[in-house]
């Protein structure tokens, strides 16, 4: 797809830029059965949407992570929730999704909600989806907060090109297996984390990506404490240490640095072990070459004049 580029003169769609919603809420048909994935507010109640309050109002079938969480929402926005709710998390999921798929087929409107931000996103919802692509019915979603891009453009770490990476394994070994994988990621990375866990995160994170990574601590977002830590790995590590964190957290790492590239006569080993392992050398040398990100003329000198 062509990237297209707008002036601030020019609208970056048609001229219909903003749509009217429907008065069933997000462009429903009478008749015909949808899923409607719906982000909540991830701390500030202020930032539920209009169409968010509406499709709570009048979806036939609200699926919520936790009643009791929606049971507070919808006291906060003054909202009547007129369908039927019903409770689908991570320990029901596989039971319920066939129940609201069947719901879907009989032309019911499921509004999906998580406990905050975008379901699906390292929250309930996923296998919903995925069984209603299977199934060929339809879903939509109504955007809004979202702990992880709050936490990429809070934390002053490079936004062009970055990874959510959800919650890092408990487990010490798996933990340390998953940074070993992701020490050379350049793109900057976004963590969820809890905050009895912080420290211990950091730390492994400290060991693994070294103590100068850049790095930002994001805590409450959204909320009236909120607090965000930027600096160094291990000046992160520190305040973890001297402080008794309390809250939701995100934590973004900045990428692996690029590295610079070596000389030619460091990679003719590489190129050699390949050469005995039956490549060819021009092929064995354009793979070495890719991969050192070293000239192929230049490591291909080299490897005849070390012969």
């Amino acid at each position: 797809m062509d990237e297209q580029r707008s002036t601030p003169d020019e609208a970056p769609f048609s001229d219909d830029v903003y749509e009217a919603t429907p008065a069933a809420g997000a462009g429903a048909t009478p008749g015909i059965g949808r899923i409607v994935l719906a982000a909540t507010p991830i701390g500030n109640v202020g930032d539920a949407s209009a169409r968010l309050i509406e499709l709570l109002a009048t979806s036939d079938i609200v699926a919520a992570e936790d009643t009791r969480r929606l049971h507070r929402l919808v006291t906060a926005l003054g909202v009547e929730v007129s369908g039927r709710v019903i409770s689908y998390h991570e320990h029901n999921e596989v039971a319920k999704t066939g129940e609201l798929l069947d719901h879907v087929r009989a032309g019911k409107t499921i509004l999906m909600v998580s406990d905050a931000g975008m379901p699906a996103v390292s929250d309930p919802g996923f296998r919903l989806v995925e069984g209603a692509v299977a199934a060929g019915l339809t879903v939509t979603a109504v955007p809004g907060p979202s702990a992880v891009l709050t936490a990429l453009a809070l934390s002053g770490l490079p936004t062009d090109r970055f990874c959510f990476e959800g919650f890092l394994p408990r487990k010490s070994g798996e933990r340390n297996s998953r940074l070993v994988d992701l020490a050379d990621e350049r793109r900057t990375m976004v963590f969820f984390e809890a905050p009895h866990r912080l420290e211990v995160m950091l730390r492994a994170l400290h060991e693994r990506f070294g103590a100068e990574r850049r790095a930002a601590v994001c805590r409450e977002l959204t909320k009236t404490y909120e607090e965000v830590i930027r600096g160094t790995l291990r000046e992160l590590l520190e305040w973890a240490e001297n402080n008794e964190v309390r809250g939701e957290i995100a934590v973004v790492v900045g990428g692996a640095p690029e590295q610079a590239p070596g000389k030619p006569e460091d990679h003719v080993a590489a190129v050699n072990e390949l050469i005995s392992q039956g490549i060819r050398l021009k092929e064995a040398v354009a793979a070495v070459a890719d991969d050192a990100r070293v000239s192929k003329r230049e490591l291909y000198s080299a490897v005849l004049a070390a012969r």
